[in-house]
Protein backbone atom coordinates (compact mmCIF):
# COMPACT_ATOMS: atom_id res chain seq x y z
CA UNK A 1 0.00 0.00 0.00
CA UNK A 2 1.12 3.52 -0.73
CA UNK A 3 1.03 6.45 1.66
CA UNK A 4 0.19 8.69 -1.30
CA UNK A 5 -3.40 9.93 -1.59
CA UNK A 6 -5.34 8.71 -4.61
CA UNK A 7 -5.22 11.07 -7.58
CA UNK A 8 -8.36 13.09 -7.99
CA UNK A 9 -9.81 14.25 -11.28
CA UNK A 10 -10.86 17.41 -9.49
CA UNK A 11 -8.89 20.49 -10.56
CA UNK A 12 -6.37 21.50 -7.90
CA UNK A 13 -6.20 25.06 -6.55
CA UNK A 14 -2.89 25.73 -8.34
CA UNK A 15 -4.38 24.62 -11.65
CA UNK A 16 -7.33 26.92 -11.03
CA UNK A 17 -5.01 29.89 -10.35
CA UNK A 18 -2.99 29.14 -13.51
CA UNK A 19 -6.15 28.86 -15.63
CA UNK A 20 -7.26 32.41 -14.75
CA UNK A 21 -3.81 34.03 -14.53
CA UNK A 22 -3.36 37.53 -15.93
CA UNK A 23 -0.33 39.78 -15.76
CA UNK A 24 -1.07 42.07 -12.82
CA UNK A 25 0.72 45.41 -12.53
CA UNK A 26 1.39 48.04 -9.92
CA UNK A 27 2.73 51.62 -10.16
CA UNK A 28 6.45 52.06 -10.73
CA UNK A 29 7.87 53.57 -7.52
CA UNK A 30 10.49 55.54 -9.51
CA UNK A 31 9.02 56.32 -12.95
CA UNK A 32 11.40 59.25 -13.40
CA UNK A 33 14.44 56.92 -13.16
CA UNK A 34 15.53 54.51 -15.87
CA UNK A 35 16.43 51.11 -14.41
CA UNK A 36 16.26 47.50 -15.55
CA UNK A 37 14.22 44.72 -13.98
CA UNK A 38 15.37 41.19 -14.87
CA UNK A 39 13.13 38.20 -14.15
CA UNK A 40 14.42 34.65 -14.63
CA UNK A 41 11.93 31.80 -14.91
CA UNK A 42 13.87 28.51 -15.02
CA UNK A 43 10.88 26.15 -15.17
CA UNK A 44 9.10 27.14 -18.41
CA UNK A 45 7.50 24.20 -20.17
CA UNK A 46 5.35 23.79 -23.25
CA UNK A 47 4.69 21.10 -25.86
CA UNK A 48 6.11 20.89 -29.36
CA UNK A 49 3.25 21.61 -31.78
CA UNK A 50 4.61 18.99 -34.20
CA UNK A 51 5.60 16.04 -32.01
CA UNK A 52 3.81 16.72 -28.74
CA UNK A 53 7.08 16.18 -26.87
CA UNK A 54 7.65 18.45 -23.89
CA UNK A 55 10.02 21.39 -24.22
CA UNK A 56 11.80 22.94 -21.25
CA UNK A 57 13.44 26.35 -21.09
CA UNK A 58 14.67 29.17 -18.95
CA UNK A 59 12.86 32.38 -19.83
CA UNK A 60 14.56 35.67 -19.00
CA UNK A 61 12.65 38.93 -19.19
CA UNK A 62 14.67 42.14 -18.93
CA UNK A 63 12.72 45.37 -19.11
CA UNK A 64 13.00 49.05 -18.36
CA UNK A 65 9.68 49.98 -16.74
CA UNK A 66 7.70 53.08 -17.57
CA UNK A 67 4.61 53.72 -15.43
CA UNK A 68 3.92 50.09 -14.42
CA UNK A 69 5.72 47.05 -12.99
CA UNK A 70 4.52 43.45 -13.47
CA UNK A 71 3.85 41.68 -10.18
CA UNK A 72 6.03 38.57 -9.79
CA UNK A 73 3.41 36.04 -8.69
CA UNK A 74 1.30 36.92 -11.71
CA UNK A 75 4.22 36.32 -14.12
CA UNK A 76 4.88 32.97 -12.42
CA UNK A 77 1.27 31.85 -12.88
CA UNK A 78 1.13 33.26 -16.43
CA UNK A 79 4.29 31.35 -17.45
CA UNK A 80 2.92 28.14 -15.92
CA UNK A 81 -0.04 28.49 -18.28
CA UNK A 82 2.21 27.44 -21.19
CA UNK A 83 2.73 23.98 -19.66
CA UNK A 84 0.04 22.19 -21.70
CA UNK A 85 0.10 24.47 -24.75
CA UNK A 86 1.30 23.25 -28.12
CA UNK A 87 3.50 26.18 -29.15
CA UNK A 88 6.82 26.59 -30.94
CA UNK A 89 9.84 28.12 -29.24
CA UNK A 90 9.58 31.19 -31.46
CA UNK A 91 5.84 31.65 -30.97
CA UNK A 92 6.13 31.20 -27.20
CA UNK A 93 8.85 33.82 -26.72
CA UNK A 94 7.03 36.30 -28.97
CA UNK A 95 3.71 35.68 -27.16
CA UNK A 96 5.36 36.39 -23.81
CA UNK A 97 6.82 39.61 -25.23
CA UNK A 98 3.46 40.73 -26.67
CA UNK A 99 1.53 39.97 -23.48
CA UNK A 100 4.13 41.68 -21.27
CA UNK A 101 4.10 44.81 -23.46
CA UNK A 102 0.28 44.86 -23.42
CA UNK A 103 0.27 44.63 -19.62
CA UNK A 104 2.82 47.30 -18.69
CA UNK A 105 4.08 49.20 -21.78
CA UNK A 106 7.78 49.16 -20.77
CA UNK A 107 10.29 51.60 -22.24
CA UNK A 108 12.31 48.64 -23.52
CA UNK A 109 12.06 44.87 -23.16
CA UNK A 110 13.90 41.74 -24.23
CA UNK A 111 12.53 38.23 -23.72
CA UNK A 112 15.03 35.38 -24.08
CA UNK A 113 14.09 31.70 -24.18
CA UNK A 114 17.00 29.31 -23.64
CA UNK A 115 15.53 25.90 -24.51
CA UNK A 116 17.05 22.68 -23.21
CA UNK A 117 18.62 20.55 -25.94
CA UNK A 118 16.36 17.92 -27.43
CA UNK A 119 17.53 15.57 -30.17
CA UNK A 120 20.98 17.22 -30.18
CA UNK A 121 19.49 20.65 -30.92
CA UNK A 122 19.84 23.63 -28.56
CA UNK A 123 17.69 26.67 -29.34
CA UNK A 124 17.84 30.21 -27.98
CA UNK A 125 15.12 32.64 -29.08
CA UNK A 126 15.37 36.34 -28.24
CA UNK A 127 12.77 38.98 -29.05
CA UNK A 128 12.98 42.68 -28.22
CA UNK A 129 10.93 45.80 -28.44
CA UNK A 130 12.29 49.32 -27.99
Amino acid sequence: MSDQPAASKEEKYGEQEIAVAVLTTFPNPKPEREYTVTITLPEYTCKCPFSGYPDFATIEIAYVPAALIVELKSIKLYINGFRDRYISHEAGVNQILDDFVAACQPRRITVRGDFNPRGNVHTVVEASQP
